[in-house]
């Protein structure tokens, strides 16, 4: 059974946790740091944890001019705690300060994942391009 997630905006004291995450997930192909994963949170214009007593088990981060768009980036949940609720209520948190903002929120994601975020209100709207880091 599990425990009760609960969702702040405070930073993690330690990062590390976040790294876990990452890993854990698979997300870590840039070799990110733990200083560098406490910048990238610190510096986003918003960002919400979830917690398991006072394990990180989820995080979603928001980057924003704080005028026009935000763009939702590293939504992620342990895979153990997936399927549970907790990225709905991360997306939750986010849409909600985002309107309160009064800003759009937009995001990019991988096609497997469209029906999860059309749920949530989200629909397609273009087509997105990056570029490697050179």
């Amino acid at each position: 059974m599990m425990n009760e997630i609960h969702f702040t905006t405070e930073h993690p004291d330690d990062f590390n946790e976040l790294v876990r995450i990452y890993e854990e997930l698979g997300w870590n192909s840039l070799q990110l740091t733990v200083t560098d994963l406490e910048k990238m949170c610190k510096q986003s214009w918003y960002a919400v944890y979830a917690y398991e007593d006072y394990r990180l088990v989820g995080m979603g981060r928001v980057i924003s001019d704080g005028v026009i768009t935000a763009i939702i980036c590293g939504l992620c949940v342990l895979p153990n705690y997936q399927s549970r609720g907790i990225g709905k209520e991360l997306m939750k948190c986010i849409i909600n300060h985002c309107e309160e903002h009064q800003v759009i929120p937009q995001l990019m994601c991988v096609e497997d994942l469209e029906r999860y975020y059309e749920e949530l209100g989200f629909k397609r709207f273009s087509i997105g391009m990056t570029k490697q880091r050179g």
